[in-house]
């Protein structure tokens, strides 16, 4: 099924958009891990970010409903199970499907593949909603690895072509990707945060939207999680970031520029720093072959404008077509959506590497390695 994942962290998302839930079972935890409600709650609510107005309307309560897997604020090692009630949905909004396929969506193909069966009221299975419950299993999974002495960070390198300021590859600076979060944008730069806030708020106005680019950090990861070929690290957090709706764009480490680089530019020599193996660069983004190296793993993810604008777009009377009549229609999108999906789906970012990275180490050292260093309940 396209909506699970993993084989030593195993993921299942399910609902749509305007269902009754939309949820998450997680499957290969250990048993006896300590989890922090209110921490997930929080994270939640950075994605969440309601009452900016350079994200939806859509008004819910985003706290999640678990109802297995959990006992006492420890992981019982059975699947846990998170619900998320949509009590906000305004279905009619999308009266105009199944019949006007919205360009930029998946509505045509998802036509076409479910014959018409398809629940496309505010896109689904295929609506960004569905971030929600993979942005639990994410909390989840960055508490597990924090534990373990990994951390993730991440910040808005750019929206449109308004930039952010250069994280250091070799040695980012948390603190200052700390206090991003307090931005306009989570952006390191205060100033450019706020442009980046104007630009998405002037496309807003306009009936438009913007694309931007999320920059994601792993500090103190081991080195040799992965493998070659397909296990390889880029290819597990490739295929997360991937799964996030409107990205469309991934590179690691150096990533496209690497293509304009000589050999003896690109290549991070090692050196002994404080009696550990370390590079004086990090082109990498901290793999090599497949494999952790030891140093930061950096990552950007480049996430498309929020295809739902209010401006009219030209697209087709699926029914009219039929009948052998003029298909050509004007499509006025309305609703609530985000004009800069890449905003909140900071945290979503953060969360597809955790998803990865537990996945990997999970698979490298098992159940028994992994609780070691995690605390147990009291018998």
């Amino acid at each position: 099924m396209s909506s699970r994942d993993g084989r030593a962290f195993c993921i299942q998302i399910f609902g749509e958009s305007h269902g009754p839930v939309v949820g998450v079972t997680l499957d290969g935890l250990p048993a006896g891990i300590l989890l922090d409600e209110n921490e997930i709650a929080a994270f939640l609510k950075r994605r969440a970010a309601a009452g900016s107005p350079i994200a939806t309307g859509r008004k819910e309560e985003d706290l999640p409903h678990i109802v297995s897997g959990l006992k006492d604020s420890f992981t019982t090692g059975y699947p846990l199970t998170a619900l998320f009630y949509n009590k906000d949905a305004h279905s009619a909004d999308y009266g105009f499907l199944p019949d006007c396929p919205r360009p930029g969506h998946a509505d045509y193909p998802a036509i076409v593949r479910s014959h018409g069966y398809d629940d496309l009221r505010g896109s689904g299975h295929h609506s960004g909603r569905l971030t929600l419950p993979y942005t639990f299993a994410g909390a989840v999974a960055i508490q597990v690895l924090s534990q373990l002495g990994m951390e993730i960070y991440s910040h808005v390198v750019s929206v449109g072509d308004v930039k952010d300021d250069e994280l250091d590859p070799l040695c980012p600076d948390t603190a200052a990707l700390k206090k991003a979060l307090s931005h306009p944008v989570p952006a390191l730069n205060k100033a450019a945060s706020q442009q980046m806030f104007d630009a998405i708020l002037a496309a807003k106005a306009e009936g438009d939207s913007l694309g931007g680019v999320v920059e994601v950090v792993c500090t103190n990861a081991p080195v040799g999680l992965g493998a070659p070929w397909f296990d390889g690290v880029e290819a597990v957090l490739a295929k997360q970031f991937f799964s996030i709706p409107a990205v469309k764009g991934v590179e690691f480490g150096a990533g496209f520029a690497a293509a304009t680089m000589h050999g003896s530019q690109y290549n991070d020599p090692y050196q002994c720093a404080d009696g550990k193996v370390q590079t004086v660069s990090n082109n990498a983004g901290g793999l090599l072959g497949g494999l952790t190296n030891g140093m930061p793993i950096t990552a950007r993810v480049a996430f498309r404008p929020t295809p739902s604008i209010s401006k009219a777009q030209q697209s087709i009377s699926l029914s009219a077509l039929q009948a052998g009549n003029e298909a050509a229609k004007i499509l006025e999108v309305k609703g609530r959506h985000d004009p800069c999906v890449a905003v909140r789906g900071v945290p979503v970012v953060e969360s597809a590497m955790a998803v990865g990275l537990l996945e990997l180490w999970l698979e490298r050292n098992g159940d028994q390695s992994l609780t070691g260093g995690i605390p147990h309940a009291e018998k």
